[in-house]
């Protein structure tokens, strides 16, 4: 009779209090909205200040930037990949978002111990608008979720198959230079607009040379901001060894998977006059 009525007991718990499982397929169960959220990824941090959860958020990290109103007034638990897992604590987090790729497992799971943490795990536009619409839900926040996702939509699909396969490379690092391969947000990004990425059948992030891409047949080089800072000198010395055309990117535009995807469209329009 005991077990029965404590396996009620459980039962009536889990109808009560909603589950949400995230994209790496970890369920966690809240008693209610958050009051208390901190964010552990750039775009993500964003996403929840556009959905107007500018009191709820009380951490973000140090490369969380934008907007920069945000930036100056929430507190930073350090960096994407070094955590400060007691200014964490000290803020009493009632869910802590972050991302797989971003944040370092070990201290994801110490963090899982104490806290409920929602985890991201994008690939694709459609994981990212997924992202956003589960946020909006978990956050209590869902229909300002969704009138984001739908104006993402509508953007993009003014900008769908913008530059016709054009054959280009995707560089965000130096010394060695790598590329956005496949399985990658970026080249899903890419691949939306019409952009044939030469190394969309690699996986993730490859590296190359200069004298590979010279060799290739592709037809634009683009340099990202992000995570390497490209500047235009760079562009400059890619163009002149490479023999292609090069162009300075907003790496932001097209890694960031959150609200910044609003602006998608627009860059897009932009870039085509460039390319």
């Amino acid at each position: 009779m005991k077990v029965l009525f404590k396996t009620v007991q459980i039962c009536l718990i889990l109808f009560v209090m909603p589950s949400y499982t995230d994209q790496c397929g970890h369920e966690i169960i809240l008693n209610s909205i958050p009051k208390r959220i901190i964010s552990l990824v750039p775009s993500q941090s964003e996403l929840l200040w556009d959905l107007g959860l500018k009191e709820e958020l009380v951490g973000i990290t140090k490369f969380c930037i934008h907007p920069e109103i945000m930036y100056t007034r929430v507190s930073r638990v350090g960096g994407t990949k070094k955590l400060d897992l007691d200014k964490i604590r000290a803020l009493k987090p009632d869910l802590i978002i972050g991302n797989k790729e971003e944040n370092e497992k070990e201290q994801i799971e110490d963090l899982k111990k104490e806290f409920n943490v929602w985890m991201s795990d994008i690939y694709t536009v459609e994981d990212a608008l997924n992202m956003i619409m589960e946020c909006g839900k978990i956050c209590g926040v869902a229909e300002a979720s969704k009138s984001i996702v739908l104006e993402i939509l509508n953007g993009m699909e003014k900008v769908k198959n913008t530059f016709e396969g054009k054959k280009c490379a995707y560089l965000i690092w130096k010394d060695p230079y790598m590329l956005a391969g496949g399985n990658t947000f970026i080249n899903s990004v890419m691949s939306w607009c019409g952009l044939s990425n030469i190394a969309g059948k690699e996986e993730r992030y490859p590296e190359t040379s200069l004298e590979q891409l010279r060799s290739s047949d592709l037809e634009v080089i683009l340099l990202s901001s992000e995570p390497y800072p490209f500047k235009e000198k760079d562009a400059e010395e890619i163009e002149r060894i490479t023999n292609k055309k090069v162009i300075n990117v907003d790496g932001e535009i097209s890694s960031w998977y959150g609200s910044r995807m609003l602006r998608i469209a627009s860059y897009v329009q932009e870039l085509k006059k460039k390319i």
